[in-house]
């Protein structure tokens, strides 16, 4: 379970420029607020739909508040795209992901090649495993979420250092973090990035593990819950 700061709720006037939002407060106050998800949110952005905001008083900071949470058709959705690898790190500290559970170890942000770095190393003795987490937010038909909004050059890179771990010997584990309420399914979006889709299902026959987790999202907190099914 990961806490929330306090929220400011607000209603969502538009979404511009990738990182930025203009959202009405319930006090009628309207505010430019940091857009932490550089995906296309379909889905997710709907003009005059309930958000919620956080706020900090850090002067260094262009932006005070921060886009967190948004509800659409009775749906939490979390926003802050960094909220999925806080959830994770969580859940695998206490052993919540039972395919991953009793690690002796877990770092975050690992260099693996001359480019990419992998969200998490779980070592046990000499025993490694690399977990690379993408936050699914997509809805794609009633009860599914698919991966991912747009196209993803560096998902596709990730794969394929993922990949590239499994056949040296490595445990290489993708973790779908599913960021969206009332989802029973996963699968990947290939009609939005069809590069994506194949090297996923490639992984998945190279020996990568595929996994996906559901959340409860509300205003105070994020609980990474239960295993979901993926369509490949």
């Amino acid at each position: 379970m990961v806490a929330l700061p306090p929220l400011h709720p607000g209603r969502l006037v538009r979404r511009y420029k990738r990182f930025l939002a203009d959202v009405e407060l319930d006090g009628g106050e309207v505010v430019t607020a940091h857009c932490a998800n550089p995906g296309s949110m379909k889905s997710c952005a709907v003009a005059g739909g309930r958000v919620w905001l956080s706020h900090s008083d850090d002067p260094r900071r262009r932006l005070a508040y921060s886009w967190e949470l948004a509800r659409v058709g009775g749906q939490m959705i979390v926003i802050n795209t960094a909220r999925g690898n806080q959830v994770v790190a969580e859940a695998l500290e206490r052993g919540a992901v039972a395919e991953l559970a009793g690690a002796g170890t877990v770092r975050r942000e690992v260099r693996v090649g001359d480019k990419s770095r992998i969200d998490f190393l779980l070592e046990d003795g000499g025993a490694r495993t690399y977990v690379e987490v993408k936050s699914v937010t997509l809805a794609a038909g009633p009860g599914i979420a698919a991966f991912p909004d747009s196209v993803t050059e560096r998902g596709a890179r990730h794969m394929e250092e993922l990949i590239r771990l499994r056949r040296a010997g490595h445990r290489a584990v993708l973790l779908f973090c599913v960021a969206r309420t009332r989802v029973a399914r996963v699968r990947p979006a290939d009609e939005i990035d069809p590069t994506y889709g194949r090297t996923l299902r490639r992984a998945a026959r190279a020996g990568v593990d595929i996994l996906a987790y559901g959340c409860a999202v509300g205003p105070k907190r994020i609980t990474l819950r239960h295993r979901l099914p993926i369509d490949l």
